[in-house]
């Protein structure tokens, strides 16, 4: 058995995808241009795809921040913060991120992948329980591998299947930490996480909710589905990315939990791990404080996510099941996926490939996302073309195109 074997199905999943001169894999921004513009094949081409939610990537106070902490403090760290990474702006930006959600305590990492794989596995061990939900994102799956505690999975977005999970475990001894999504990152669709709360608390679980993609978009503050449901005070751990609304890259955890701190020499995936340069850091701080400063930008976002859904859902696509700034369109097959992503972009427009084993229920997605920097007119070009090729492609009913030509 050769070293690759193990991975052959997967091997040949990609041979065949690359076979058809149609990789998704190799596509660069040669230059980006702006939050919603690159180019890409010498081409302007329009993003819609770069989970960059508040535009924030080109915002001056952003990028200024980021420029003056880089000659202030130099290109990087060096180390891990336990080590000679931790510098005074580590310090304050855990501390504006714990008065943003009210909570004690948090804790900044150098990804947001890091965060779920080092805290999810260091908080239950032997003898505790682990109970996700079935659609979690890899980070969490790769949590679950890290630790010795049980895992045990429930139906996706279903409070009804967490109790009976929860049920059964009422009597047995140890810790159950259930773990839930604020919005899904393939799909798009929010948790029902009032109910998630009250039965995780009527069965004596601590609760963690994973907001990579709500922070900013979601709750009158921004602070994302635990503040739109109400539970923001209830829960017992959130955790989050710097990758998506704030522009940047990191992540973090905050608790109101005595005993947090443990986690600093305690989470090997954050000892071990150079910090945040100065630069991110800095960028990170002005982009929170644009997202609790400029509400508009979350109201802009949602007109877009209405444009693009509403038109696309018009134009007779099958789309994931509710609004959100992640817009799913789902095609039948790889094949089908991969060449109407290649037309797409030939068109002037990127988007995601998400095809199995990435996705929930093996579906195949073209994935968009909205930014609040985006153009009425960009994205009615973007439902335009999409449509045009998927008539191509003989993806959509005749019927559908009257439909939309009628208006």
């Amino acid at each position: 058995m050769g070293i690759f074997d193990r991975h052959k199905q997967l091997l040949d999943t990609y041979r065949g995808v690359r076979a058809s001169g149609l990789d998704p894999l190799t596509v660069t921004m040669e230059r980006v241009l702006s939050p919603t513009e690159a180019l890409i094949e010498g081409r302007r081409t329009l993003l819609v795809g770069t989970n960059n939610y508040f535009g924030l990537t080109f915002d001056p106070a952003c990028v200024e921040a980021a420029v003056a902490a880089t000659r202030a403090e130099g290109t990087g760290t060096t180390g891990s913060r336990i080590a000679n990474g931790s510098y005074s702006q580590h310090a304050a930006l855990e501390a504006e991120l714990a008065d943003f959600y009210g909570m004690k305590h948090c804790m900044v990492a150098t990804t947001g992948y890091q965060v779920n794989l080092g805290v999810i596995s260091t908080l239950v061990g032997e003898g505790d329980y682990l109970v996700i939900d079935a659609d979690s994102h890899a980070s969490i799956y790769d949590a679950c591998k890290q630790t010795q505690a049980t895992i045990i999975r429930f139906k996706h977005n279903d409070p009804s299947s967490l109790e009976a999970r929860l049920r059964r475990l009422e009597k047995e001894p140890g810790n159950k930490l259930v773990v839930v999504e604020g919005i899904y990152s393939m799909l798009g669709d929010t948790a029902p996480l009032k109910a998630f709360v009250e039965v995780t608390k009527r069965y004596g679980g601590y609760i963690l909710v994973d907001e990579a993609h709500s922070l900013g978009a979601l709750g009158e503050g921004g602070r994302g589905l635990v503040e739109e449901a109400g539970v923001l005070d209830q829960v017992d751990f959130i955790v989050g990315t710097f990758s998506k609304t704030l522009g940047a890259i990191g992540g973090f955890c905050v608790s109101s939990h005595d005993g947090f701190e443990v986690l600093r020499v305690a989470t090997r995936a954050y000892m071990f791990t150079a910090s945040l340069p100065p630069s991110i850091i800095a960028s990170v701080r002005a982009a929170l404080k644009i997202v609790r400063e400029r509400p508009e930008l979350r109201t802009r976002l949602w007109d877009n996510v209405a444009t693009l859904y509403d038109g696309l859902s018009a134009a007779g696509f099958t789309l994931g099941p509710q609004h959100g700034p992640v817009v799913a369109v789902q095609l039948p097959d790889i094949e089908t996926t991969v060449a109407v992503w290649r037309a797409l972009l030939d068109a002037g427009v990127y988007v995601n490939v998400a095809v199995p084993p990435a996705t929930p229920g093996g579906l195949c997605l073209l994935r968009c996302s909205l930014s609040a920097a985006h153009t009425r007119a960009q994205l009615e070009n973007m439902v335009e073309a999409l449509t045009e090729i998927a008539h191509r492609f003989g993806l959509l009913p005749v019927e559908a195109r009257r439909r939309v030509a009628a208006g």
